[in-house]
């Protein structure tokens, strides 16, 4: 009788079971697989090596005409100025990278809420002091600030910390002792400056700013799902220190320049001058934007300026740079960013030359 059912071939002589048949073009789908590999792995390894035999090509052309140079004593000083920066600010950025990807991995968003009162005007002062004890960096402080609002805090009270954070916590207070020592009255108008700036600008968005200029964001309201704390506080850890320290190594280029190229009459029009001194290196903080835990060593290396020009440099930093207005638009919305950084740089400004006329 005939049967509909295939009967499977017997297995072959030694086993005890029949081996699985590979599906057909798998070995070519697998070949194909390593050829893509391959050569995605060639472009990458050309791509990465392309600058570095561009330099090599560099410095075999130039190299006698480089060596020569950098026995030219302007060049002695921009790379004594320029290391002196990196070496002395370098330590203050780990460990504020640090503390900051500890904050972000392991302390829960909710604990910003439990401390702060209902009241919007009592919540901006008390927000703006949790930055003394809540260190974190200008680029972490946008991510902190929109998790309190979709956590139900008050935007104005969130904004307050999103600037007193990365200006007043303990490392930078402390990068700024050493910045400059024996001065101690540095620190303090630091502190109180840059902690009234946060505060009037938490208040004057209450008074003034309008829902329709903020975009809140959107996001998860807890840690990243799936991931541990640990891996957390390593991706943390290892994307703040390459992007600070990036923009550190840019910032004291920038300053060592800036102390060699330009001239000292230049410099001149505008330290004899409070009023064009001040503002003078405000913008020079929103272009250079160095990490708040070492922009106290590319002030103290600014000179020729007075020490309330200096200061005022270190209390807009924090606050108002190019990557801080583009993090602001990418969270908060571009209507948001401009209006909200314009205000706070005058705002600094003002408190700065306030602060300094007092205690400077």
């Amino acid at each position: 009788m005939d049967s509909d059912v295939d009967i499977a071939p017997p297995p072959e002589s030694g086993s005890g079971r029949t081996l699985p048949r590979r599906p057909d073009g798998a070995d070519g789908a697998d070949e194909s697989g390593g050829l893509r590999t391959a050569a995605r792995v060639a472009v990458q390894a050309l791509i990465a090596g392309a600058p570095v035999v561009l330099l090599g090509g560099v410095a075999i052309v130039l190299g006698p005409d480089i060596t020569t140079a950098l026995d030219d004593r302007a060049v002695a000083a921009w790379r004594t100025v320029f290391t002196a920066i990196v070496i002395q600010g370098v330590p203050f950025l780990l460990l504020g990278t640090v503390v900051s990807a500890a904050i972000s991995a392991f302390v829960p968003a909710w604990v910003f809420t439990r401390v702060l009162p209902r009241n919007p005007v009592l919540a901006v002062p008390v927000a703006g002091a949790a930055g003394v004890v809540l260190p974190g960096c200008e680029c972490a402080s946008v991510p902190v600030a929109g998790s309190l609002m979709r956590r139900g805090v008050a935007p104005a009270a969130a904004l307050a910390f999103l600037l007193s954070a990365p200006a007043i916590n303990p490392i930078v207070l402390v990068a700024t002792y050493v910045a400059f020592p024996g001065n101690p009255w540095m620190v303090a108008a630091r502190l109180i400056a840059s902690l009234l700036t946060s505060v009037a600008m938490g208040w004057l968005w209450i008074r003034a700013g309008r829902e329709e200029w903020l975009r809140l964001p959107k996001g998860p309201a807890g840690h990243t799902p799936g991931a541990s704390r640990a891996e957390e506080f390593r991706l943390s850890l290892q994307h703040d220190f390459l992007h600070a320290g990036g923009f550190l190594v840019v910032g004291a280029a920038a300053a060592a320049t800036f102390n060699v190229a330009v001239p000292h009459s230049v410099l001149r029009l505008f330290s004899d001058s409070l009023w064009l001194s001040l503002p003078m290196l405000g913008l020079l903080a929103v272009v250079l934007a160095v990490c708040s835990e070492a922009d106290a060593f590319v002030a103290a290396s600014l000179t020729g300026f007075s020490p309330t020009a200096r200061l005022a440099f270190m209390v807009v930093g924090p606050m108002v740079d190019l990557k801080l207005i583009a993090l602001q638009s990418g969270t908060f919305g571009r209507a948001f960013a401009v209006r909200f950084s314009s205000a706070t740089w005058v705002v600094a400004v003002a408190c700065s030359a306030l602060v300094g006329w007092w205690l400077l």
